[in-house]
């Protein structure tokens, strides 16, 4: 076992899929995994591996920002050997090009934080997926006839602020959605040589402070989730 993750050696299988939130975790693998096993429930981050469509997947929570998913991911790449982590969650648009349920597959994070600089001595500020596997979601997509967009994401350090305006290195780099974590996960497997993608359903249009509703979200989230699952499938 690791630090943060109780899980043993051979318990965590080589793809895991995480959302950020535990609850969500525990939902996709009582819905999706077949003979699904909690792994590890350290901290209250449930970890759970089971069977989709008689393939080992894991599925686990990576917490919220860098600092989390910073250390989930890096334990989970090198404690227990996963080859990819597919990060599936939520986004803001900062622009009314996207719209709600829209699912975007993350191009590249682009982000002020000093996470990647400090931790690997990666100076770039904008870092894109790592491996095969964004290739795959797409490609999964199109036999789905699962429209998805491929977009620049901002990863910010920071949920509330005081100046409303779109952030400069969102302008810089044409980010039209934010979120929290892309970044630092690309950065951990960019230093690893480790497969990393991000795919994202829009779950609110900042500027028109439109959201989809909590009875909503299930429905919105599943065709990421069943994306997500069945992009896995061809990474085993």
């Amino acid at each position: 076992m690791s630090i943060h993750i109780s899980a043993e050696k051979g318990q965590i299988a080589k793809v895991v899929l995480q959302p950020g939130d535990p609850l969500r975790a525990q939902f996709i693998a009582e819905k999706y995994l077949d003979n699904a096993e909690l792994v590890s429930k350290t901290r209250g981050i449930f970890y759970y591996t089971g069977l989709y469509k008689g393939k080992e997947i894991t599925v686990g929570a990576s917490g919220m920002g860098f600092p989390s998913i910073g250390i989930y991911s890096f334990e989970l790449f090198t404690e227990y050997e996963v080859d990819t982590i597919i990060r599936i969650g939520t986004c803001g648009a900062y622009s009314t090009d996207l719209q709600l349920f829209d699912i975007l597959n993350v191009d590249n994070a682009a982000s002020e934080s000093t996470y990647a600089k400090y931790a690997w001595e990666i100076e770039d500020e904008i870092l894109p997926h790592q491996g095969n596997i964004y290739n795959t979601i797409n490609q999964t997509a199109e036999e789905l006839s699962l429209k998805t967009k491929s977009i620049n994401v901002h990863s910010s350090d920071i949920f509330y602020r005081k100046d409303p305006a779109v952030p400069a290195i969102a302008t810089k780099y044409n980010c039209p959605a934010v979120e929290m974590e892309a970044f630092g996960l690309f950065a951990n497997a960019k230093h690893l040589g480790k497969n990393a993608a991000t795919i994202l359903t829009v779950t609110d249009i900042i500027p028109t402070h439109e959201k989809i509703s909590a009875d909503e979200r299930e429905r919105a989230l599943k065709p990421m989730m069943e994306l997500a699952l069945e992009s896995a499938l061809k990474s085993l």
